[in-house]
């Protein structure tokens, strides 16, 4: 049976609907956030522009305070960049994450880490973050005296992909300005860290990343979902998914998938202006939008 097919008009007043912005949301930005999957964050103020087209009311503190109260984290998940997220979130998605850490690591910086037993130097890295929050020059710095023949930039790197580190506040309060410190998750929340799950467990776990992706940025190709999470081989992960999910056709014949009952308002509603923040997943978080 022909899948429907939703026009391109379509298809994008379903991601702006998905994006709160056809109107504005009166809910705490610790929902919006982890409705969103997180805000991209490399730089330290976007999320703020982002919650403000979304949220009504929205206030700086808001999002300052959940910071200060370690609500949500900064920390380096989807393509391998900082992004901001609920500590929950960043627990759960931190281990599915690590292949794109992994890769980027070795395409980035495997020639001055070539030798090394990377093992080891998460371990040092971690024993130094926990004791006191560093920037990764700092941390650099004091990894070279024990691999002094290895440069200090790449040895700081692979204990950004080995261990879940996240950047501390004063950085991305609203109106300071702090350097990027960063120390393990588990110490900064004082929560387990988060552990690689058992293959059951793994899947299920990619599953649901897969319908919260969509229930922020669908309908959607597999390819769509890679190009947000930076994970590959995802059509293992939906396919089986099909029974519990809708399946449409765009305009050029490509599957979109999509969960059952969320929102999809008809082409012709109204799409108001909005100001999108610098890097806002909107514009990222798609193969080709």
């Amino acid at each position: 049976m022909p899948a429907d097919v939703l026009s391109c008009r379509s298809v994008n007043r379903a991601l702006l609907a998905r994006q709160h912005l056809l109107a504005r949301e009166p809910g705490p930005a610790l929902d919006m956030i982890r409705h969103l999957g997180g805000l991209q964050a490399q730089a330290p103020f976007p999320p703020y522009y982002g919650l403000l087209a979304r949220l009504d009311g929205f206030q700086p503190e808001d999002l300052a305070g959940l910071l200060e109260n370690r609500d949500v984290v900064r920390i380096a998940l989807m393509r391998s960049t900082i992004h901001l997220v609920t500590a929950d979130d960043a627990l759960d998605w931190r281990p599915l994450i690590q292949p794109v850490l992994d890769q980027g690591l070795a395409g980035n910086w495997g020639k001055g880490l070539a030798g090394l037993d990377l093992d080891r130097v998460a371990a040092q890295g971690r024993e130094l973050t926990s004791q006191q929050p560093l920037t990764f020059a700092e941390l650099g710095t004091e990894l070279t005296r024990t691999f002094p023949d290895h440069p200090a930039d790449a040895l700081a790197q692979a204990v950004r992909c080995r261990v879940p580190l996240v950047q501390v506040p004063p950085r991305a309060l609203w109106g300071k300005s702090g350097l990027a410190r960063h120390t393990p998750i588990d110490v900064w929340l004082g929560r387990p860290r988060p552990d690689a799950a058992s293959p059951g467990d793994h899947s299920q776990a990619l599953a649901a990343l897969v319908e919260r992706y969509l229930a922020a940025f669908g309908p959607a190709t597999v390819q769509d979902v890679q190009a947000w999470s930076g994970l590959t081989r995802l059509r293992e992960v939906v396919d089986p998914m099909r029974d519990r999910l809708r399946v449409f056709a765009d305009e050029r014949g490509r599957e979109l998938f999509d969960l059952p009952d969320a929102p999809r308002p008809g082409p012709d509603v109204p799409a108001p202006a909005r100001l999108a923040a610098e890097y806002d997943n909107l514009i990222l978080s798609h193969d080709d939008r």
